[in-house]
């Protein structure tokens, strides 16, 4: 039998929870608070996914830069491949909140958007 220790970030009490598996199939979930924590934890041992942040540059823009994130979640063993396609990405000002940057970055299915607002220079 298999104990996975985790800290749920589902909600701000950051739950311990113990997950408890066997034959690679979880048998128990302790220590959650809510839902969100089971789930939370179901996931991270089976699937476990993040949202990724980063910057790309801008052309033109009164800033050099752009905050950008995912769109939603992706499988947590193509984080690198996310920050390497975004490595030389370069958009034009202006870039609005929402824009689309990439629209499939690393094969994931989810697109990559900007979290900020650049002016044109």
């Amino acid at each position: 039998m298999e104990k996975r220790e985790l800290t749920c970030i589902g909600c701000p009490l950051g739950c311990a929870i113990t997950v408890t598996m066997e034959s690679g199939e979880i048998v128990g979930i302790t220590g959650h608070t809510c839902k969100r924590g089971e789930e939370y934890a179901r996931k991270e041992v089976t699937n476990p996914t993040r949202i990724v942040t980063s910057i790309v540059k801008v052309e033109g823009g009164k800033i050099p830069m752009v905050s950008v994130k995912t769109k939603s979640d992706i499988p947590k063993n193509k984080i690198f491949d996310v920050v390497r396609g975004l490595k030389n990405v370069t958009v034009k000002a202006p870039v609005h909140i929402g824009d689309v940057i990439v629209s499939d970055i690393a094969d994931t299915g989810v697109a990559v958007v900007a979290t900020k607002n650049v002016d044109i220079l």
